[in-house]
């Protein structure tokens, strides 16, 4: 079992099962509104770190999806400034585990938290699902 920080916009589908799936390989989760917490490019930087910004970005955020900001187009301090601003831009989740920063679900150093998850389930595409509550799910159950 890991304690495990996880960044969320909350009531986003996928971070519901992204989170359930965490939580069923017996994790504790400390789930943080991404949206509302005060990023700093320090604090940010280590789980964007070598990316471009095509593949740290959310490309469902409203602005990207308008065509207002297209990452390909951003340099790499372009991009961090726009998410420290608007947050909605970051991509999805952000995970904190024994000292590594991750962003995204498929990083192959979240193999280890994963339980018995073999992969074959959609935690990317959004169905409509009830959102957990993660106050209620800070230890395993």
């Amino acid at each position: 079992m890991a304690f495990i920080q996880f960044f969320e916009k909350p009531g986003c589908i996928n971070g519901e099962k992204q989170k359930r799936i965490l939580l069923d390989a017996g994790n504790a989760l400390d789930c943080v509104n991404i949206l509302e917490h005060p990023w700093s490019r320090e604090e940010l930087f280590p789980f964007v770190e070598g990316k471009q910004p095509s593949q740290i970005m959310n490309h469902t955020a409203p602005a990207i999806k308008k065509g207002e900001i297209v990452p390909a187009d951003l340099h790499y301090d372009e991009a961090i400034s726009l998410m420290i601003k608007t947050p909605i831009l970051i991509k999805r989740p952000l995970i904190r585990v024994d000292g590594l920063s991750i962003q995204g679900f498929t990083d192959e150093r979240l193999k280890p938290y994963l339980g018995s998850w073999d992969g074959t389930d959609d935690v990317v595409t959004c169905p409509n699902l009830k959102a957990l509550s993660c106050d209620d799910r800070k230890k395993p159950a």
